[in-house]
């Protein structure tokens, strides 16, 4: 083996393992907050909702501003460092201030780092595998990503059950831990920094051009990127509230079971997230872009009107084991899908932090969304409303998200770029 391909070698399992420990630092403390602020310091739901869309709101600030500097920087694992202690720490102070304004700055600072790793990780992997074997590596990197969502669910579940639920603040700091010494494992010669914002490899590049990206106006101009952030923002907005509504529907009917029957939730979806992970990763060229994004909206109505047949506790943990086909599916399209919109702009990592603010935004109107609905009319109407803002983005997405894909079964290194860089635009 030469020594670049084993160093190849050695940033694939770094990524892999950085993968599998950044599931349960990415997201904090995630839909186990609304469960230890139902039962532990007995707020209502419209409280919930609001303190989770007060730190949502705060985190949609940092998303593009995030994308830019993974563009720019060279030390893509300095910053991912950085995030990590961040999360972990605001997480960890929300115990000692459980009041109302303490805990929206803290989830508020734990959104706002937060935001780095999604673009810092999909960056590092562009960086290190190129444009060509990117999807399989997204496959990979959300393969890993649910593996470690599970392993770490199925460990809060279990604790939380012996120690109460309090015990997932220590488990985030566990697992932030081991997601530092990961990030570090990743080797830094192996990471090309242009490829990983979008730029021409070198031997495709032409001289100094590889190192001029284009203007940031592309993230207005670029139609379909304008349409898929549109109905990014409507799959969150659907898509966010639902798994912490379930987990307090769980947490009213057996308070002492709450946080563990959410843990066998998203066990449930994790563990469906992983084959969507892989199809996407062997397929996605293949069979084309935009048809799994579009299996993954559908599949929103489809849950939402599933939660409201029954209360019983094995239906919800079951009905949950759609959000794995739709959310894995999301997870491993979505940048790909960015890819190519932003194929040879410079601008990869600054529109995937534009496309999650998008996100962002959908997924903090969401649990306002849900909390009053469900004050003022029952968990089943605030599921179908969830269900059908997903219905409006899949028809969206079928009539105007153009097939980012189009050369479907030809090498991605032939096909059109989508988003051209623009004439005449002054780079950076």
């Amino acid at each position: 083996m030469t020594e670049d391909a084993n160093l190849k070698q050695r940033a694939n399992r770094a990524l892999d393992a950085a993968n599998f420990f950044l599931a349960d630092v990415r997201d904090g403390l995630g839909p186990y907050l609304a469960i230890y602020l139902l039962t532990e310091q007995k707020w209502n739901e419209a409280q919930i909702g609001l303190v989770m869309s007060i730190a949502g709101f705060a985190g949609i600030l940092a998303q593009t501003p995030a994308g830019a500097l993974i563009d720019r920087t060279r030390a893509k694992r300095l910053v991912m460092v950085a995030a990590a202690l961040l999360v972990t720490l605001a997480s960890l102070l929300l115990p000692v201030f459980p009041s109302f304004w303490p805990v929206a700055v803290s989830q508020g600072i734990a959104h706002a780092a937060g935001v780095v790793f999604p673009p810092a990780i999909a960056g590092a992997s562009l960086g290190v595998v190129g444009p060509r074997n990117f999807t399989k590596r997204i496959g990979r990197n959300e393969t890993f990503n649910h593996a470690g969502n599970a392993t770490a669910a199925a460990i809060a579940g279990l604790a939380a059950y012996m120690f109460g639920p309090t015990v997932v603040f220590f488990l985030l700091a566990a697992t932030s831990m081991a997601s530092i010494a990961s990030v570090l494992a990743i080797p830094e010669s192996a990471v090309d920094h242009d490829v990983a914002r979008g730029l021409p490899e070198a031997r495709l590049g032409a001289g100094q051009d590889r190192d001029r990206p284009s203007g940031l106006s592309i993230l207005l101009t670029c139609r379909p990127l304008l349409i898929f952030a549109g109905c990014v923002t409507l799959f969150h907005l659907s898509n966010a509230a639902m798994l912490p509504l379930v987990g307090q529907k769980l947490a009213l009917q057996d308070r002492n079971l709450g946080t563990s029957l959410m843990s066998a939730c998203i066990i449930a979806a994790q563990v469906v997230m992983v084959p969507m992970a892989m199809l996407v990763g062997a397929k996605a060229d293949e069979w084309g872009h935009k048809r799994f994004f579009l299996a993954a909206l559908l599949i929103l109505p489809i849950r939402g009107a599933l939660y409201t047949l029954s209360d019983n506790p094995g239906w919800l943990v079951g009905v949950q084991l759609l959000d794995g086909v739709g959310a894995g599916i999301f997870g491993a399209i979505g940048p790909v899908i960015i890819a190519d919109l932003m194929r040879n702009t410079g601008r990869f990592n600054v529109a995937q932090g534009a496309i999650i603010t998008a996100q962002s935004i959908g997924a903090a109107l969401s649990t306002t969304l849900a909390g009053l609905v469900t004050v003022h009319a029952g968990y089943s109407a605030a599921f179908l409303t969830l269900g059908a803002v997903a219905g409006v983005g899949a028809a969206v997405c079928f009539l105007a998200l153009p097939e980012t894909c189009s050369d479907l079964g030809r090498s991605r290194r032939n096909r059109t770029p989508i988003a051209q860089p623009i004439p005449g635009v002054v780079p950076e």
